[in-house]
């Protein structure tokens, strides 16, 4: 499965080594160019999965020469799940990272 925005992958890995949390698919870390992810001071903390860590998303299908975009918050990961998280997803999903809006998840 990829995650897209526009042309651009942004992560890729096979679906089983994804992990599927409340709609969203959540790609393995090893499978995310970090180069296209820049921290965000964002904050928010899931009652049952812990401390999120949002990221602005590089969009790079801007015009060359074009100042360089970024989408806020358009992926985040949890870097530190809460156990009983863990627990509850059956799988540890430490800063595995999810997409929305722009960014879509296609097989």
């Amino acid at each position: 499965m990829k995650a897209v925005l526009g042309d651009t992958v942004i992560a890729e890995a096979p679906k089983d080594q994804l992990i599927s949390i409340e709609g969203n698919w959540y790609f393995p870390p090893s499978s995310v160019n970090s180069e296209l992810l820049s921290d965000s001071a964002t904050p928010y903390t899931c009652p049952w999965k812990g401390e999120c860590q949002y990221f602005s998303v590089k969009d790079s299908s801007t015009d060359a020469g074009a100042p360089e975009q970024w989408l806020q918050d358009r992926a985040w990961s949890y870097p530190t799940p809460y156990p009983s998280g863990i627990e509850k997803v059956g799988k540890d999903f430490s800063n595995y990272v999810a997409f929305w809006k722009e960014v879509k998840v296609v097989d």
